[in-house]
């Protein structure tokens, strides 16, 4: 089975490198897949009745990993390429680190407790705090306009809200399946996912921001 999800894996990726024009609506996939995570996280266990098939788990790992694939080979393409897809994994280890001692020190409000027990909104607002506080430390560093620091603290905040829920959703289909670990690659650590699990949802919706701003959207 692992062998053949790869190889659709590996068959879809070649497709979108022959069919550049799908590269938006991937993007548009990742915005909506991530939108129904949300609400998936948000009724657990109820929610887990309409994707527990293996037809379903197919195709919520397609919507998981070939956008984040796609964002990451859009980011590439930008100027400074390499340096913005530092600057989203910065932003969600930073936020990572600052929930885990914020929430260590000051949780009491369970964020999601059927999918995740030890994880806090204390913990959510602290790793907003560090991220958000880079973010204005890069921007008075380059001196950027009121408007830049508008749309850059506001896009550092949707990176921070998008990768909490990567990272619950993964914690949601393990629990579901009954499993610590997602893999024997990292055992005691949660297994490979859980230390791609935000940035699988955050690249994707990373690109789509940069698209906005572009676009003057931002």
């Amino acid at each position: 089975r692992r062998i053949g999800c790869a190889a659709v894996v590996a068959v879809l990726l070649f497709l979108m490198y022959l069919l550049p024009g799908l590269e938006p609506w991937v993007l548009v996939a990742a915005v909506i897949w991530w939108s129904v995570a949300t609400f998936l996280v948000l009724t657990y266990p109820d929610s887990s009745s309409h994707w527990a098939s293996a037809a379903c788990k197919l195709v919520i790992g397609l919507l998981i990993l070939l956008p984040a694939w796609q964002g990451l080979v859009l980011i590439k393409q930008w100027p400074l390429g390499n340096w913005l897809i530092l600057s989203v994994m910065v932003l969600v280890w930073a936020a990572d680190i600052g929930a885990y001692f914020s929430g260590k020190a000051f949780g009491k409000r369970k964020l999601a407790p059927k999918v995740s027990p030890g994880k806090s909104w204390e913990g959510v607002y602290g790793g907003l705090v560090v991220s958000l506080g880079i973010t204005a430390a890069v921007g008075v560093s380059r001196d950027w306009t009121v408007a830049q620091f508008i749309a850059a603290l506001f896009g550092a905040a949707v990176i921070v809200f998008i990768s909490v829920i990567g990272d619950l959703t993964e914690s949601m289909f393990k629990r579901q399946s009954g499993v610590k670990d997602s893999s024997n690659l990292l055992p005691g650590h949660g297994g490979v996912l859980d230390r791609i699990d935000s940035l699988t949802a955050a690249i994707p919706v990373f690109a789509v921001l940069l698209w906005a701003a572009d676009w003057g959207v931002m």
